[in-house]
């Protein structure tokens, strides 16, 4: 399957002198195929050492040396590794955290061999390590659960997917792309985008065997809460995991957990959740200007989960359901996590990863934003509708309050821009423009905005 990332990693591979680079992101979501596909692709020789299956093999990085570290596993594989021809890939890192800090050796000493290190726990090797990590000597990239494009890409709908990467504002995308588009994209909010449940929906997988999937992999989620070992309990992990999906599209509240579990439990379990990438926050912002992440309250905050086959494991939605047949608000919550898969997919991959903001009005009356996204140097707010139709009350006072002049609507109609003049519900006059893009294109979003002058 061709991955977003693919792109980032031979453009990483072919440069002269690089970094050694950490992939980050939760179990499963395709790191391993990533890198084996990238010395495919490469013509590299991958020398792949697994440090959670054989801790053993991280003796050799006890060295300072990069030319005696792999003399050493040499030894231990039993054959040469030429640096220039081979990919030294160091799998499940955070089981031996201290060979993170050896990248630095091979950065300056050994900028030939390409070094690609990766893990499924990997922030808590990063955040409790008590050595010197290399800041400045390795590169970051996060990986995240297979996009709608990746999707579609996936099944070999490679038509359609060029008639949605065609679409620009001004322009119509036909009757028939937009309604299979929907089709393909109501399908893709069953199935979700981690790669196992993906490639068994390929292979034609009925939707029983592929939500069984979904249940093994939250299955093997919560077997890794043994290895918080120190950190917090499994019971706890496990109410803030489901409290996650009950909540979703609505502030997380730690006292609304469950019977026994308190706030500052609630919280911990929510921020280990999120350091494990099993689900992502939504931070408030005041939006008063950029960047979005300036001032920010850590009392208000949403979360999403990691892929949106989590939420039907977790809500035990039915397998062989159609979209029409869902709860209304079931449908509500659904589109929230895609749009909030899409905006982290779309967003910067390196350095500490894509964030989600969103706003909400404290006191008085009700008003809240979905998400806000920085593009094109200004904030635009997005609303988000599970079907075609609804109010933008909120928004439209959020546009007059903020004297912004974009907005987007995210729902399933067809995609278009048009300039709006309302009045708000507290009577004040408001102009500004809104970008409608069908839930299928949520992934485009950013660039879209972006790509529009300011008028």
């Amino acid at each position: 399957m061709e991955r977003v990332r693919t792109a980032d990693l031979v453009a990483w591979v072919s440069l002269a002198r690089r970094s050694p680079l950490v992939l980050r992101g939760a179990r499963q979501v395709g790191k391993t195929w990533l890198v084996r596909d990238l010395a495919a692709r490469s013509g590299r020789e991958l020398v792949e050492l697994n440090f959670e299956r054989d801790p053993r093999r991280a003796r050799p990085f006890a060295a300072s040396d990069p030319k005696e570290i792999l003399a050493e596993l040499s030894l231990i594989l039993g054959r040469e590794i030429p640096v220039d021809r081979s990919l030294l890939f160091l799998d499940e890192v955070q089981a031996a955290g201290t060979v993170l800090a050896r990248l630095r050796w091979f950065a300056e000493e050994m900028v030939e061999l390409p070094v690609i290190a990766a893990g499924s726990l990997l922030e808590f090797a990063l955040g409790n390590h008590d050595f010197s990590m290399p800041v400045g000597r390795v590169g970051f990239l996060h990986v995240e659960p297979m996009g709608f494009d990746e999707y579609l890409r996936a099944h070999g709908q490679t038509r359609l997917l060029s008639a949605l990467t065609g679409w620009m504002p001004g322009r119509t995308l036909s009757t028939t792309a937009h309604e299979q588009a929907i089709d393909w994209f109501r399908r893709y909010a069953l199935v979700g985008g981690m790669p196992a449940v993906v490639a068994a929906d390929v292979a034609g997988a009925p939707p029983r065997a592929c939500r069984e999937l979904q249940r093994d992999l939250i299955a093997t989620f919560r077997a890794d809460f043994a290895k918080y070992a120190g950190r917090m309990d499994r019971e706890v992990l496990d109410h803030v995991l489901f409290a996650i999906a009950r909540s979703l599209g609505r502030k997380f509240v730690c006292a609304h957990v469950g019977e026994g579990v308190k706030h500052h439990q609630a919280k911990r379990a929510l921020e280990l959740l999120a350091a494990a990438r099993l689900c992502s926050l939504v931070s408030w912002s005041a939006a008063t200007g950029l960047p979005l992440g300036g001032e920010t309250k850590e009392t208000f905050r949403k979360a999403i989960l990691l892929d949106v086959g989590a939420f039907h494991a977790l809500a035990d939605t039915p397998a062989a359901g159609r979209w029409k047949d869902l709860a209304a608000g079931v449908r509500g919550q659904l589109a929230e996590q895609l749009v909030g898969q899409a905006l982290r997919l779309g967003g910067e991959p390196t350095g500490d990863g894509p964030r989600l903001f969103y706003w909400q009005r404290e006191g008085g009356r009700p008003g809240e934003i979905d998400f806000l996204i920085q593009a094109g140097g200004r904030i635009v707010p997005i609303e988000i509708k599970a079907g075609a139709a609804g109010a933008m009350k909120s928004l439209h006072q959020f546009m007059f309050d903020k004297s912004l002049s974009l907005a987007v609507r995210i729902d399933e109609n067809p995609p278009s821009i048009a300039p709006l003049r309302v009045t708000t519900t507290q009577g004040d006059a408001v102009r500004y423009r809104l970008l409608g893009l069908p839930i299928y294109l949520a992934w485009r979003t950013a660039e879209l905005a972006a790509g529009l002058p300011r008028r």
